[in-house]
């Protein structure tokens, strides 16, 4: 392995990993960490900061050995659809309920890719929409409105 990085992106996002896991470790310094078996309020977070500051590490390490890569071109019509969908879901999903919200982020997020055809759209928003009522919903039993005050019934 050289000493001289190759990735100048790979060593940006691994200290950015890498300062954010202590910044989030830092967090749950005042906070119980308990052990494995009786977990305190701060054990999991201090685990994920951990792990986090791990992989940051390896994705630093990881820019002595590649060589650097061009940077390409930004997808900006991925950005322009899948960033909304959640901003969507988390501000409609009280109004029009679970399951249209979620129907309509998962159409949304769809339209990222030029492949994506129209009715492949809408069988996947249908797929999306289906298992995640049934699996939180039903199998969870999570308290929430599938359908809200929004929709006339």
């Amino acid at each position: 392995m050289s000493t001289k990085p190759k990735d100048r992106t790979d060593i940006a996002a691994g200290l950015l990993l890498m300062a954010a896991a202590a910044f989030f470790g830092w967090q749950t310094r005042g906070l119980e960490l308990g052990t494995s078996l009786r977990m305190g309020p701060g054990y999991f977070p201090m685990v994920l900061s951990g792990l986090l500051f791990l992989l940051g590490l390896l994705v630093f390490l990881k820019a002595f050995g590649s060589e650097d890569e061009p940077f390409g071109r930004i997808a900006w019509r991925g950005m322009l659809f899948i960033l909304p969908a959640p901003i969507f879901f988390g501000l409609t999903v009280r109004g029009l309920g679970f399951v249209p919200a979620l129907f309509l982020a998962t159409l949304i997020a769809a339209q990222a890719s030029m492949r994506m055809k129209p009715l492949h759209s809408l069988l996947l928003a249908l797929a999306v929409t289906l298992l995640s009522t049934l699996i939180f919903s039903y199998g969870l039993g999570l308290p929430f409105r599938r359908f809200g005050p929004w929709l006339p019934f």
